[in-house]
Protein backbone atom coordinates (compact mmCIF):
# COMPACT_ATOMS: atom_id res chain seq x y z
CA UNK A 1 0.00 0.00 0.00
CA UNK A 2 1.37 3.39 -1.02
CA UNK A 3 0.07 6.22 1.14
CA UNK A 4 0.59 9.93 1.72
CA UNK A 5 -0.42 11.64 4.97
CA UNK A 6 -1.78 15.19 4.90
CA UNK A 7 -2.98 17.43 7.67
CA UNK A 8 -1.95 20.65 9.36
CA UNK A 9 0.94 20.83 11.83
CA UNK A 10 -0.24 19.32 15.11
CA UNK A 11 -2.80 17.00 13.47
CA UNK A 12 -0.95 13.95 14.78
CA UNK A 13 0.52 12.74 11.48
CA UNK A 14 3.78 11.57 13.04
CA UNK A 15 1.99 9.60 15.76
CA UNK A 16 -0.42 8.02 13.28
CA UNK A 17 2.37 7.32 10.78
CA UNK A 18 4.31 5.28 13.35
CA UNK A 19 1.20 3.26 14.30
CA UNK A 20 0.08 2.72 10.70
CA UNK A 21 3.59 1.79 9.55
CA UNK A 22 3.75 -0.89 12.23
CA UNK A 23 0.25 -2.24 11.53
CA UNK A 24 0.51 -2.17 7.73
CA UNK A 25 4.15 -3.36 7.69
CA UNK A 26 5.29 -0.55 5.41
CA UNK A 27 8.06 1.99 6.11
CA UNK A 28 7.19 5.44 7.47
CA UNK A 29 9.16 7.87 5.32
CA UNK A 30 9.40 11.32 6.86
CA UNK A 31 11.17 14.12 5.03
CA UNK A 32 12.57 15.37 8.34
CA UNK A 33 14.10 11.95 8.97
CA UNK A 34 15.44 11.85 5.40
CA UNK A 35 17.14 15.23 5.85
CA UNK A 36 18.71 14.16 9.16
CA UNK A 37 19.85 10.78 7.78
CA UNK A 38 21.38 12.25 4.60
CA UNK A 39 23.09 15.05 6.52
CA UNK A 40 24.49 12.73 9.22
CA UNK A 41 25.77 10.26 6.59
CA UNK A 42 27.35 13.08 4.60
CA UNK A 43 25.66 12.07 1.34
CA UNK A 44 25.83 14.46 -1.62
CA UNK A 45 22.14 15.24 -1.13
CA UNK A 46 22.73 15.76 2.59
CA UNK A 47 25.54 18.21 1.86
CA UNK A 48 23.30 20.12 -0.57
CA UNK A 49 20.48 20.27 1.99
CA UNK A 50 22.87 21.40 4.74
CA UNK A 51 24.05 24.34 2.63
CA UNK A 52 20.49 25.64 2.35
CA UNK A 53 19.69 24.97 5.99
CA UNK A 54 22.89 26.73 7.12
CA UNK A 55 21.90 29.73 5.00
CA UNK A 56 18.46 29.77 6.65
CA UNK A 57 16.76 28.84 3.39
CA UNK A 58 14.24 26.15 2.52
CA UNK A 59 15.71 23.05 0.92
CA UNK A 60 14.66 23.18 -2.77
CA UNK A 61 12.04 20.76 -4.06
CA UNK A 62 14.57 19.09 -6.36
CA UNK A 63 16.85 18.10 -3.46
CA UNK A 64 13.94 16.89 -1.33
CA UNK A 65 12.42 14.94 -4.25
CA UNK A 66 15.78 13.27 -4.95
CA UNK A 67 16.03 12.18 -1.29
CA UNK A 68 12.50 10.77 -1.47
CA UNK A 69 13.23 8.97 -4.73
CA UNK A 70 16.40 7.40 -3.28
CA UNK A 71 14.44 6.26 -0.23
CA UNK A 72 11.56 4.81 -2.30
CA UNK A 73 14.09 2.71 -4.23
CA UNK A 74 15.20 0.87 -1.08
CA UNK A 75 14.04 -2.73 -0.73
CA UNK A 76 11.77 -2.18 2.28
CA UNK A 77 9.63 0.27 0.26
CA UNK A 78 9.09 -2.15 -2.64
CA UNK A 79 5.68 -3.29 -1.36
CA UNK A 80 4.52 0.08 -0.09
CA UNK A 81 5.30 3.12 2.02
CA UNK A 82 3.76 5.87 4.05
CA UNK A 83 5.00 9.36 3.11
CA UNK A 84 4.85 12.07 5.77
CA UNK A 85 5.96 15.59 4.81
CA UNK A 86 6.15 14.99 1.08
CA UNK A 87 4.53 16.14 -1.08
CA UNK A 88 3.85 19.57 0.43
CA UNK A 89 2.98 21.35 -2.82
CA UNK A 90 1.29 20.57 -6.13
CA UNK A 91 4.72 20.71 -7.80
CA UNK A 92 6.00 18.03 -5.41
CA UNK A 93 2.85 15.93 -5.94
CA UNK A 94 3.45 15.98 -9.68
CA UNK A 95 7.09 14.94 -9.17
CA UNK A 96 5.98 12.06 -6.93
CA UNK A 97 3.41 10.92 -9.50
CA UNK A 98 6.11 10.98 -12.19
CA UNK A 99 8.54 8.99 -9.98
CA UNK A 100 5.89 6.34 -9.33
CA UNK A 101 4.62 6.25 -12.93
CA UNK A 102 8.14 5.50 -14.16
CA UNK A 103 7.87 2.25 -12.17
CA UNK A 104 4.27 1.58 -13.20
CA UNK A 105 3.06 2.50 -9.70
CA UNK A 106 0.59 4.95 -8.19
CA UNK A 107 -0.59 6.10 -4.78
CA UNK A 108 -3.37 4.01 -3.26
CA UNK A 109 -4.71 6.65 -0.88
CA UNK A 110 -4.00 10.05 0.58
CA UNK A 111 -5.08 10.28 4.21
CA UNK A 112 -6.09 13.78 5.24
CA UNK A 113 -6.22 14.28 9.00
CA UNK A 114 -8.84 16.95 9.64
CA UNK A 115 -8.53 18.99 12.81
CA UNK A 116 -9.72 22.48 13.77
CA UNK A 117 -7.24 25.31 14.07
CA UNK A 118 -8.08 25.84 17.76
CA UNK A 119 -7.34 22.19 18.56
CA UNK A 120 -4.03 22.43 16.68
CA UNK A 121 -3.01 25.53 18.64
CA UNK A 122 -4.00 23.85 21.93
CA UNK A 123 -2.05 20.66 21.09
CA UNK A 124 1.05 22.47 19.94
CA UNK A 125 1.14 24.81 22.94
CA UNK A 126 0.79 21.75 25.20
CA UNK A 127 3.97 20.25 23.68
CA UNK A 128 5.89 23.03 25.38
CA UNK A 129 8.49 23.53 22.67
CA UNK A 130 10.33 26.83 22.75
CA UNK A 131 9.39 27.77 19.19
CA UNK A 132 5.70 26.95 19.68
CA UNK A 133 3.88 30.14 20.61
CA UNK A 134 0.43 31.02 19.32
CA UNK A 135 1.66 33.50 16.68
CA UNK A 136 4.23 31.05 15.30
CA UNK A 137 1.68 28.24 15.25
CA UNK A 138 -0.90 30.35 13.42
CA UNK A 139 1.77 31.41 10.89
CA UNK A 140 2.63 27.75 10.26
CA UNK A 141 -1.08 27.02 9.79
CA UNK A 142 -1.34 29.84 7.25
CA UNK A 143 1.63 28.41 5.32
CA UNK A 144 -0.10 25.01 5.40
CA UNK A 145 -3.36 26.51 4.06
CA UNK A 146 -1.53 28.33 1.27
CA UNK A 147 0.98 25.68 0.16
CA UNK A 148 -0.23 22.25 1.25
CA UNK A 149 -4.03 22.41 1.53
CA UNK A 150 -4.39 22.63 -2.30
CA UNK A 151 -3.26 18.97 -2.32
CA UNK A 152 -6.62 18.04 -0.80
CA UNK A 153 -8.34 18.97 -4.05
CA UNK A 154 -5.47 17.59 -6.16
CA UNK A 155 -5.90 14.16 -4.56
CA UNK A 156 -9.70 14.22 -4.22
CA UNK A 157 -10.13 10.94 -6.14
CA UNK A 158 -8.03 8.96 -3.64
CA UNK A 159 -8.50 11.15 -0.55
CA UNK A 160 -9.69 9.76 2.78
CA UNK A 161 -10.71 12.48 5.25
CA UNK A 162 -10.21 11.35 8.84
CA UNK A 163 -11.43 13.25 11.91
CA UNK A 164 -8.24 13.72 13.95
CA UNK A 165 -9.76 15.28 17.06
CA UNK A 166 -10.40 12.09 19.05
CA UNK A 167 -7.94 9.96 20.99
CA UNK A 168 -4.99 8.35 19.24
CA UNK A 169 -6.41 4.80 19.25
CA UNK A 170 -9.77 5.89 17.81
CA UNK A 171 -8.09 7.89 15.06
CA UNK A 172 -5.91 4.89 14.15
CA UNK A 173 -8.95 2.57 14.12
CA UNK A 174 -10.91 5.00 11.93
CA UNK A 175 -7.96 5.28 9.53
CA UNK A 176 -7.55 1.50 9.25
CA UNK A 177 -11.31 1.09 8.70
CA UNK A 178 -11.16 3.72 5.92
CA UNK A 179 -8.26 1.80 4.36
CA UNK A 180 -10.34 -1.37 4.69
CA UNK A 181 -7.68 -3.10 6.78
Amino acid sequence: MRLVLLGPPGAGKGTQAALLSDTLKIPHISTGDLFRANISKGTDLGKQAQEYIDAGKLVPTEVTANMVQDRLEQDDAADGFLLDGFPRTIEQAELLEKMLAEKGLHLDHVINYVVSEDVVVERMLARGRGDDNEDTIRTRLEVYRTETAPLIEHYQDILLNIDAEGNVEDITATTLDALDK
